[in-house]
């Protein structure tokens, strides 16, 4: 047997098909043609140990397996570009995990750099080979090994780009779930990294095989009309090709293809046929021109473009100003060419273009003096590192969901009050703009304007707007807004928040319960304590205790129970069960018809319960969310018997309807009179003189309502006051809250949950 080192380092006969001898010089030529310096002795020892590692081994195909590692070396060389190291791993990349060479061996005779890339690739291997690329396990193993070393990745990219060009010889049903993963992860993540080439040539590949009836039936439309869109580009070449050359630019010009899975995607969203969409032509202008020079010829010849035929101005897009956050750069409008077809025309200079089709990975090749951070590629793994923070582990489908969104997601523009330029996703609202520029400027957020008017947290921002946000020290964030941001950011620390907060709370109830009960004199085990949480329908001794520390029940009720189970008695809260132990609908409005209704007034009840108004029912309005007639509510029957009255959208009323539905009873407001309610509201503005007289003399003698409590704060010139009054209903307290906002200096009026 031939010794391994002999191998590489003599170069022994190994009997090397002349066929992989070219192909491993077509590698070394495409090697020094792409990467910033090649050591080319590396590389042939890599291939040496290749060619011999796998000499047994086959691919599905019947094919030579080192025909697959040497692809995979020549889009690593050709379409990534990253460095000689990245091609000598992409060559040995199967080996240790495929045959008996170990990973100390690649160590010794290749040095760390590629021992870790191969240990890299063969760790996310498993990743891949699970059952479910999508479990938020194998989803962080792979950022992980983005974050330690973006190489691994990139080698991936093209180990899997070469899988989906020979993929037909697996069976159908292997092909699907290589097909399906990749456009669900890869594909997007290629998206992220700027490798659009590789990004596109997956989608197509995936189309293929997930709808080949649709692949075929674009590529055969295509086909058909190849001449005639070919002579159509020409035409319209043409013309600005002997401007361009006029006026001396050096400069490529050519027709792009529409990729066959953006065409396919286009006729989906649209409803379309082929022969529908119009926009299939496409050119794109090469220049040759670098640095600033080549910036601003971008747009001189963009001038000459359209000089030449009409733009449609709602298509322009300038990433030449404002790049995407994967570093890409061009200009793109969209103009009437001859026959009045539209054509959509991409400039750019030659290091846009490859940093365009090769990402993050070309970022390397253009850094300045060539060496230092590359801030881009930076920028990405900030972006992976901060979605590997503190993972919650049970928001598996929630991480994975929020990782595949932020692949894919279009990008808008907004400005700070300074001028200062952020990106964010496409659909994102000032919350999400708080988090992007601070952390506790997002969880202190309390209003938003946009171009100098207030708007809801909830509001969708888009290019160009200037956002400014108010903030309170008294602030937090509210569990609803995970209902509308967009950024992985904003909606982590909102959960972690509204976690960090349960916890407490819990712990509140559970204080509150061992006071209550060492006054009481009650000792109890923690498994009897879970029982009688079971007892009373808690599925746990943590919900029973959150609910204590909420205030939705009363500790006192505990104790009573409790008490009762020690002295062998019967507690009537276990008492008139459903046979699988769950007090019937009976048993519990048996129990609540009980109690009188001590919070209403005389005269006709203020509302309907299940449809019938009752004066026997006791009833009470939440303090968490002060419900007021014309608010959307609902009815939860504590376990004393009383309702007590949310809103549905009350912070609590998810726990209320999702953990306790069987307590839960149909309420609508009735006609009353004369009766008043609590409503909250908070009002914040510039602080000057006698602006609290402003709005107690809008509210008190302008509008006739009685004031509970004023409370105001201020700091830095900004007053912000929380104001309890009394109201008749949503109308009532909704006028009020509108003609706050027409006080000088008032920058936005909220209502408060309590």
């Amino acid at each position: 047997m031939i010794d391994a080192s002999t191998i590489l380092r003599e170069g022994t006969d190994l009997g090397i098909e002349p066929r992989f001898e070219d192909k491993l010089q077509a590698l070394l030529r495409q090697c020094r043609d792409h990467l910033p310096s090649v050591n080319e002795d590396l590389i042939r020892r890599a291939f040496r140990l290749g060619y011999w590692a796998h000499r047994h081994d086959e691919r599905a195909s019947g094919e030579r397996y080192i025909a697959h590692p040497l692809e995979v070396a020549t889009i690593t060389a050709c379409d990534v570009g990253f460095d000689d190291t990245s091609v000598a791993a992409a060559l040995l990349h199967d080996v240790v995990e495929d045959t008996e060479f170990s990973l100390e061996f690649i160590r010794e005779e290749f040095g760390p750099d590629v021992a870790d890339l191969v240990d890299g690739l063969t760790k996310i291997s498993d990743v891949f080979a699970s059952r479910e690329i999508g479990q938020a396990e194998n989803v962080r193993k792979l950022m992980l090994s983005m974050a330690s070393d973006i190489r691994v990745i990139l080698i991936k990219f093209a180990d899997r780009l070469h899988n989906m060009r020979t993929i037909e010889a697996l069976p159908k049903d292997r092909q699907l779930k290589i097909a399906t993963e990749t456009r669900e992860l890869l594909a997007p993540l290629a998206h992220r990294f700027g490798l659009f080439a590789i990004k596109n040539e997956l989608e197509d590949l995936c189309l293929k095989v997930i709808d080949p009836e649709g692949y075929y039936e674009i590529v055969e439309g295509l086909n058909a009309s190849r001449e005639e869109r070919a002579a159509y580009i020409e035409r319209f070449i043409e013309p600005v090709r002997e401007k361009l050359a006029d006026e001396g630019f050096a400069f490529d010009i050519y027709g792009r293809p529409k990729h066959i899975d953006s065409i396919y995607r286009k006729m989906e969203r649209k409803n379309q046929p082929l022969e529908e969409i119009y926009d299939l032509f496409a050119i794109r202008i090469v220049l040759q021109s670098e640095g600033k020079q080549g910036r601003e010829d971008c747009w001189r010849v963009y001038s000459m473009v359209t000089n030449l035929w009409r733009p449609l101005p709602e298509r322009f897009r300038d990433f030449i100003s404002v790049p995407k956050s994967n570093g890409y750069q061009s200009l793109h409008t969209t103009v009437i060419g001859p026959e009045g077809r539209r054509v959509e025309v991409q400039i750019r200079t030659q290091q846009m273009h490859e940093i365009a089709e090769r990402g993050v990975a070309a970022h390397w090749k253009y850094k300045e003096n060539g060496s230092g951070h590359d801030e881009r590629m930076d920028e990405f793994l900030d972006w992976v590192r901060d979605l590997l923070d503190n993972p919650e582990p049970d928001e598996a489908t929630e991480f994975v969901k929020e990782f595949r969104l932020n692949l894919y997601d279009e990008e808008i523009y907004v400005f700070t009050p300074q001028g200062d330029l952020l990106t964010l996703p496409q659909g994102a609202t000032p919350v999400d703009f708080a988090f992007k520029i601070h952390t506790e400027v997002g969880m202190q957020c309390i209003g938003a304007k946009v171009g100098g008017k207030m708007v809801p947290l909830s509001e969708k921002l888009t290019s160009g707007d200037q956002v400014e946000i108010i903030t309170s020290t008294n602030q937090s964030p509210s569990e609803d807004w995970k209902n509308f941001v967009v950024t992985h950011k904003a909606r982590s620390q909102i959960r972690h928040w509204v976690n960090r907060e349960r916890r407490e709370t819990i712990e509140l109830g559970r204080d509150m319960w061992k006071k209550k009960a060492r006054r009481a004199s009650i000792e109890i085990s923690d498994q009897e304590l879970q029982n009688y949480a079971s007892e009373m329908d808690f599925p746990n001794v943590q919900q029973m205790f959150f609910e204590i520390g909420k205030g939705l029940f009363d500790v006192d009720e505990l104790v009573d129970f409790v008490k009762q189970r020690k002295a062998g008695k019967q507690p009537s809260l276990a008492s008139d069960e459903d046979d699988d132990g769950e007090p019937s609908d009976e048993a519990l409005r048996e129990q609540y018809k009980n109690f009188l209704d001590a919070t209403q007034t005389s005269g006709d009840p203020a509302l309907k319960i299940d449809g019938e108004l009752h004066t026997d029912l006791a009833t009470q309005y939440a303090s968490c969310c002060n419900p007021v007639p014309g608010d959307e509510v609902f009815g939860y029957v504590k376990r004393s018997g009383q309702i007590s009255i949310h809103r549905t959208n009350c912070n609590n009323a998810h726990d209320l309807l999702v953990s306790h539905a069987d307590r839960v009873v149909s309420v609508e407001w009735s006609r009353q009179k004369d009766v008043q309610f609590l409503g909250a509201i908070r009002v914040q503005g510039n602080d000057r003189v006698a602006m609290i007289s402003d709005i107690t003399t809008v509210i008190s003698k302008n509008l006739q309502t009685n004031i509970q409590s004023f409370t105001v704060d201020t700091d830095d010139g900004i007053f912000e006051g929380t104001i309890v009054l009394y109201v008749s209903d949503l109308t009532h307290l909704r006028r009020i809250m509108d003609r706050l906002r027409r006080i000088e200096d008032v920058h936005g009026v909220y209502r408060l949950e309590k």
